[in-house]
């Protein structure tokens, strides 16, 4: 691949493209009950895609003077001038638009409100101020990390309801240990950009106290998913290993003496886990019980 466009392309993230790829296609699942229109699972899930680089190129854009101050990010193209933010900015306009009209057309309006959402929260308030400027700014963030799988819950029955509100949850308490276990493996960094993440501002015993609860969360919120007959007892006999090996993972920090190694293998167990749960949630889906419809734009 020629240097220039692998450029852009990464400046898109690329592994979190992929990653938000699947965690769409495991609410699509969980929404449709077993019910599986292809055109519109393959038109979600691009459109889904197109909207998240888009974002994701926004905040490289945004982040450049940051990332030109970490040891992680400093070779990136938009940190090293090697780009224009001009075109990236034309770039990610492009594919938001693209994605926006193929989430309209195809998958309705309740899924685009979720999309564009999401989007709203990580350009506009995590990416300009919160990120720089609040210890709270990942909790806020998370919500933008749950848009993608509630997107295709939403998009697979138009309508957002009880099993749209677990997923919420799940997603939002898997996305703070996530990020704060980066923050704690990659202190230095952060420190060196004066971001106020909290494992810098309120210390490691403080963070730690806030991951074991957040996964604590998580994983109440993902047996709900079973007890509410969302899921079978497949994908809870699973998501319960998973849950609870990472968080013996988390309750362990305590008595190690590599904070930064712990919080490594924190993170890598926190994208193997969910990755587990959308594959289970796809895989072992039900049909619940008449639940509450919060909002429906079927007619």
């Amino acid at each position: 691949m020629n240097a220039r466009i692998k450029d852009y392309v990464l400046v898109a993230k690329p592994g979190m493209v992929a990653a938000n790829l699947v965690t769409a296609a495991g609410g699509f699942f969980l929404g449709a009950r077993g019910s599986i229109d292809m055109t519109l699972l393959i038109s979600t899930v691009i459109g889904i895609s197109l909207v998240v680089a888009s974002a994701c190129a926004f905040n490289n854009c945004i982040d450049r003077d940051i990332d030109r101050r970490m040891r992680r990010t400093r070779n990136r193209a938009l940190a090293r001038g090697l780009i224009s933010p001009v075109a990236v900015v034309a770039c990610a306009s492009l594919m938001g638009i693209a994605g926006s009209t193929l989430l309209l057309t195809a998958a309705g309006e309740l899924c685009l409100a979720v999309v564009l959402a999401g989007f709203a929260v990580y350009v506009f308030v995590y990416s300009l101020y919160l990120k720089r400027n609040s210890v709270h700014a990942v909790v806020i963030g998370s919500l933008a990390g749950a848009a993608p799988p509630l997107a295709g819950y939403c998009a697979a029955g138009g309508r957002f309801d009880t099993g749209a509100l677990i997923l919420l949850a799940i997603f939002v308490s898997w996305q703070i240990p996530h990020s704060w276990a980066i923050a704690l493996h990659r202190s230095d960094d952060y420190a060196s950009a004066a971001i106020p993440v909290l494992p810098l501002r309120r210390g490691i015993a403080c963070a730690r106290r806030h991951i074991i609860g957040s996964i604590v969360f998580f994983m109440a919120s993902a047996f709900t998913l079973t007890l509410c007959g969302y899921t079978g007892y497949r994908c809870l006999a699973v998501v319960a290993l998973f849950s609870l090996s990472w968080l013996c993972l988390a309750l362990s920090g305590g008595y190690v003496h590599h904070d930064r190694l712990w919080a490594k293998r924190l993170f890598v167990f926190s994208v193997v886990t969910i990755l587990v749960l959308s594959i289970m949630i796809s895989i072992d889906s039900t049909t619940p019980p008449a639940s509450p419809i919060l909002l429906s734009l079927n007619p």
